[in-house]
């Protein structure tokens, strides 16, 4: 089965995967779900996405199955994949008409903040205004403008980086160092308030139509706290990469695609200590499930 990563929706994050069906099926991730699964080598193109407007869009895999050669995708699906086009729409980029109309509706324009204290600007079309947060992996977040458009809220976001400097993307390698010992709830929360309020003040003078100043704050998911709680006992990165070889996590909490797991040995008692594990990583990965784990003993004296 081919994964393309973790999703969040109303009933909670889960992971996605293409199977050898042709269909989509998703392995829930609740706190308590076990997950043992062999990872086979290499990195494998995800194929394709045709918009049709707000609330449809076509997945085309790949036709030939090949291996990922820009991100997660081969050349030929690079060069076809639609929702890539959306992010120089604001810049006068042509786009197929289902993407515009996608990109027509509302969006919503915040500020996220991440365990490091490092903090993003962002953008999100309306229905999609809590999922994508979640799915971010923020620990804190704001909302400061409603946009018309999706033009209008591009055009939002790249004056704020370029008048403020919060930058438009937080790498995953980051968000784990964060969660491994993450800041103060009070701290992080302080931080995303001080960025959120400059960027209120900033657009509320700006001589332009089409937004709304907004001032609300994003409700993040319960299955995250434990992991963006700071002081909840020790933590250890996850000790394998998902590149290759059999893996055995059961799920603590969940933040983005980042978990918070325990280790099962092979009779299904955890070893000691939490780990951080980008669950991210799997994605353009082909795995099949079982009953495997993940081996640590070269490991373990110096973890404890």
């Amino acid at each position: 089965m081919l994964v393309h990563g973790v999703s969040w929706d109303s009933s909670g994050p889960a992971l996605r995967l293409w199977s050898p069906q042709a269909e989509f099926t998703d392995v829930a991730l609740a706190r308590g779900t076990s997950l043992g699964l062999r990872v086979a080598p290499g990195l494998w193109c995800l194929g394709h996405t045709k918009v049709h407007g707000p609330g449809g869009r076509t997945y085309v895999p790949c036709p030939s199955g090949a291996p990922a050669e820009r991100g997660k995708q081969c050349g030929a699906c690079f060069a076809r994949d639609e929702p890539r086009l959306m992010h120089d729409f604001h810049r006068g980029g042509s786009v197929p008409s289902g993407l515009r109309a996608y990109l027509m509706q509302p969006h919503w324009l915040y500020v996220a903040t991440f365990a490091t204290g490092a903090s993003k600007v962002g953008t999100a079309s309306a229905p999609r205004k809590w999922n994508r947060l979640a799915e971010q992996g923020a620990v804190h977040a704001s909302y400061v403008a409603y946009a018309e458009d999706g033009r209008i809220v591009r055009v939002l976001e790249d004056l704020v980086t370029r008048e403020l400097g919060l930058v438009q993307q937080v790498r995953s390698a980051a968000k784990v160092t964060g969660l491994v010992e993450p800041r103060s709830g009070v701290e992080l929360a302080a931080v995303n308030r001080r960025h959120a309020g400059r960027v209120r003040e900033l657009l509320g003078g700006l001589a332009m139509t089409g937004y709304a100043v907004v001032e609300e704050e994003w409700e993040r998911p319960a299955l995250a706290d434990t992991l963006c709680a700071a002081h909840t006992g020790l933590r250890h990165r996850y000790p394998a990469t998902f590149d290759g070889g059999g893996h055995g996590v059961r799920v603590r909490s969940l933040s983005g695609t980042i978990a918070l797991v325990g280790l099962p040995d092979a009779s299904g008692n955890e070893v000691e200590g939490s780990f951080v594990a980008d669950l991210g990583a799997l994605k353009g990965r082909k795995v099949e499930f079982g009953p495997h784990t993940t081996e640590i003993p070269a490991l373990q004296d110096s973890l404890f």
